[in-house]
């Protein structure tokens, strides 16, 4: 039951009485839909992007030279569209339950305020403290399994022996599973663009196209309209597990936890008080994070090797990094099988070029001048991350009219969101689009390369587009100690709370929150006990193993 005093005027400033608070009910079932639905359009019932008219054609690549939609190619097996993996989902989750939007009433602020301190007669805070498996929990190994479907076959492996490095690791390949787990608990039905994979190593540093190093969500390939504490749930859940894998206590754990979802809180009730304009542009700048940390026993050490990290994340250093002359020539060192090369061929040449000019087309007026001034030198398949490994990931290399002007953007298959099924499916054509408008509702600033296409070949498949290196750098949070968790947690439940504040009406979120700390308690319990089921789900992988199920490449 939660004890929340917060039931005053929500737009006073007078202090808070001490009368006893409304009962909040127990939650309803009226804020899930389990109705099957019918299955989503597939790729095949999709039109291919049109080509624009008055679009100028993108320089010849070399003959000679296979990007990533080499992949689309003749060579390539047909096989079902990645972005609908329909079939599969009705084996692994037959029956996904659907969370139904709640629309805040009230024509102001304060209305809407009100109406979210309402509906926690509904949905109560409390309720988000207990985590038991639902009766028709879907097989975690089972929904990484209908996934590896639709991958490269040869990378699976790798992906699962990423997972299996440690609890904290199956966690971040797991988003799917929390997705699931999350559709079958109480909900409050107040949605925000979703980052849909919000732990801990998806937020970082990078540089906006103003040139300043900013903090913020890094990574948006499940971005989806979705419930805010579908994100704070994963966050939560992802500091306690990576508290566990440091070797901190229990206590600590907790402690993190709490600061992140206090910090959220906090930032989301100040957000609420602000015009939005000013939501909007709200950013969080390292030099301001730097400040802070310098207060700390550890004097901003971490936060200077993190921005000195990035300051060689650019595109000379990508050029070191992922690139080697030879002849006089530039071209991209392989390293197979994280960086392979492409298969060679003049057959390829249309479909590489019809890539390039489909992805200019998406490109905002303004930056064609930029991605003009390059010329296509060559690309390479790219294994990246963790629940991404598997799906088609490529760079490409270009130079502009100098050697050492490169320009490294990374292509990534963009298939369904984990969030899509379980919420409202069917509401972007294209994948790839789906991604970068999620990021661009999200994050404070934006790549300005940020672009999407559709393969040609049999597949179809969609591709997002964005820089490789441009300043970004994650901090390794095997390397923090227990107080430096808590702080970076606390920055990460900031964060993710403007984000959402930019496309989520914050007024009803921070209504429902409220000034004290009952929702803060009710995430933390639960984060502790969905750690504890994340760890039995990474020993299940483990057995699945054991017993030839699926088959792990480690270290790699």
């Amino acid at each position: 039951m939660d004890t929340d005093p917060d039931n005053r005027d929500p737009e006073s400033t007078e202090a808070p009485t001490e009368e006893a608070p409304a009962a909040e009910a127990e939650p309803t079932e009226a804020s899930v839909d389990t109705t099957p639905e019918a299955e989503p359009t597939t790729e095949a019932d999709v039109s291919p992007v049109s080509e624009p008219a008055d679009e100028a054609p993108m320089p010849d690549a070399p003959a000679e030279a296979v990007v990533a939609v080499t992949v689309e190619s003749a060579e390539a097996p047909p096989q079902a569209p990645a972005a609908q993996p329909a079939a599969e989902a009705v084996g692994a989750d037959p029956n996904p339950p659907h969370v139904v939007r709640r629309q805040p009433e009230g024509v102001n602020a304060g209305e809407r305020r009100g109406w979210g301190r309402n509906l926690r007669a509904d949905v109560p805070r409390s309720s988000h403290a207990d985590w038991a498996p639902a009766a028709d929990r879907p097989d975690p190994v089972a929904l990484l399994e209908e996934q590896g479907a639709h991958r490269v076959p040869e990378l699976v492996p790798i992906r699962y022996g990423r997972m299996l490095e440690s609890p904290f690791t199956f966690l971040r390949g797991a988003a799917l599973v929390m997705a699931a787990d999350f559709a079958r608990m109480p909900s409050t039905g107040l949605f925000v663009q979703a980052c849909g994979d919000a732990h801990l190593s998806n937020f970082g540093i990078f540089m906006s196209p103003e040139r300043r190093l900013l903090f913020d969500i890094n990574d948006f390939d499940e971005t989806y309209p979705a419930p805010f504490e579908w994100d704070v749930r994963r966050l939560t859940t992802s500091v306690v597990v990576a508290s566990r894998d440091n070797g901190f206590s229990g206590g600590e754990g907790r402690s993190a936890a709490r600061a992140a979802v206090r910090a959220y809180r906090e930032r989301m009730l100040a957000l609420a008080d602000m015009p939005f304009l000013d939501v909007w542009y709200t950013r969080t700048e390292v030099k301001d994070i730097y400040r802070e940390a310098r207060r700390t026993a550890n004097r901003g050490r971490r936060v200077a090797a993190l921005v000195n990290k990035a300051s060689t994340r650019n595109h000379l250093g990508a050029l070191a990094k992922y690139a080697e002359m030879e002849d006089g020539k530039w071209h991209i060192r392989m390293d197979p099988p994280l960086v392979a090369a492409l298969p060679r061929g003049r057959a390829f040449q249309r479909v590489v070029n019809q890539a390039l000019k489909d992805y200019g087309a998406s490109l905002p007026k303004e930056y064609a001048p930029l991605l003009d001034h390059y010329k296509f030198v060559q690309g390479a398949r790219k294994v990246v991350g963790v629940g991404s490994v598997g799906t088609e990931a490529f760079m490409l290399f270009f130079l502009g009219d100098r050697d050492y002007d490169p320009l490294f953007l990374q292509l990534k298959e963009a298939g369904e969101s984990v969030l899509e099924r379980y919420t409202e499916p069917g509401l972007y054509e294209h994948q790839g689009q789906r991604v970068v408008v999620g990021q661009r509702l999200m994050q404070a600033s934006s790549d300005p390369f940020l672009g999407w296409f559709r393969g040609t070949g049999p597949r179809g498949l969609d591709f997002y587009v964005r820089q490789l290196l441009d300043g970004k750098a994650s901090a390794e949070i095997a390397d923090l100690d227990a107080p430096a968790l808590t702080r970076y947690a606390g920055i990460c439940g900031n964060t993710l709370a403007r984000a959402h504040a930019r496309s989520g009406s914050s007024s009803a979120i921070a209504g429902y929150l409220g000034r004290t700390d009952a929702f803060d308690r009710a995430m933390e319990d639960f984060a502790v006990q969905y750690a504890d089921q994340t760890v039995q789900d990474y020993e299940a992988l483990v057995a699945a193993e054991a017993s030839g199920r699926i088959v792990a490449e480690r270290g790699v």
